[in-house]
């Protein structure tokens, strides 16, 4: 049974993220060109910040990490400061008026068709998919560093649905983060990002098998890597002899 604690604590996490997350990924076209930098520095801080929630023991842990950073740095110096993919498209589409690719599609299907639906079911997933990646990141990292302080391997909670829950996290943020303000650049690095994540997965997977040994085999056999089964599977018994 959930404990009331957890529940409460699960609520607070929420609304801290939400309340940010709400002002920072707001896309107004109002703001002065100082107000727009300020804006841009919140969000690449405030994003990068979960950084701090991995680990790291690795070197190649280096480059996932790096490249997340300027997935944030390339999405929102295009939200806010230098639009390259709006150039693009209004060079390719002959518009004179193009923010982002919601302008674009609002532009050739018209706004009752698309505009409507962008902004009442589009925008709004994004967040939500950005607010559990979040807090997958943050559950992730609670029950890891508790693992980790009585050195054993983690099963429950989080990670008895998935072996890599935090590397989820920070896909679905960015992922978010694509749906809602979709870049050229950053379309073509989340994909690099996600093969990144993969590896560092396998990495991290060979480690624990090393220092754990038959504990993780069966783990792992019963747990996916990234995408919850719908039906977990039991442990095997042990032959008896």
């Amino acid at each position: 049974m959930v404990k009331l604690k957890d529940i409460a604590q699960f609520i607070i996490i929420t609304i801290i993220i939400a309340i940010p997350l709400n002002y920072l990924t707001f896309t107004g076209y109002s703001f002065g060109d100082t107000e727009k930098w300020i804006l841009i520095t919140l969000n690449v801080v405030f994003l990068s910040l979960f950084l701090l929630f991995l680990p790291f023991k690795k070197s190649l842990s280096r480059l996932p990490s790096s490249v997340y950073v300027a997935f944030i740095v390339a999405l929102y110096v295009e939200m806010y400061g230098i639009p390259l993919t709006m150039y693009l498209f209004a060079g390719a589409f002959g518009y004179d008026k193009i923010f982002s690719l919601e302008f674009l599609l609002t532009g050739i299907f018209g706004e009752q068709t698309f505009y409507v639906f962008y902004n009442s079911y589009v925008f709004p997933a994004s967040k939500v998919v950005m607010g559990i990646g979040i807090l997958l990141v943050i559950y992730g990292w609670k029950q890891i560093h508790k693992a980790r302080k009585q050195d054993k391997l983690m099963v429950e909670g989080i990670y008895k649905y998935m072996r890599h829950p935090q590397y989820v996290g920070f896909l679905m943020i960015t992922l978010g983060l694509n749906v809602m303000w979709l870049t050229i650049i950053t379309l073509i690095m989340w994909p690099i990002l996600a093969v990144l994540y993969w590896r560092l997965a396998k990495r991290e997977d060979k480690d624990m098998e090393e220092k754990f040994g038959e504990e993780f085999l069966e783990y792992k056999r019963r747990v996916p890597g990234f995408i919850p089964r719908l039906r977990t599977k039991k442990p095997e018994k042990q032959n008896q002899t």
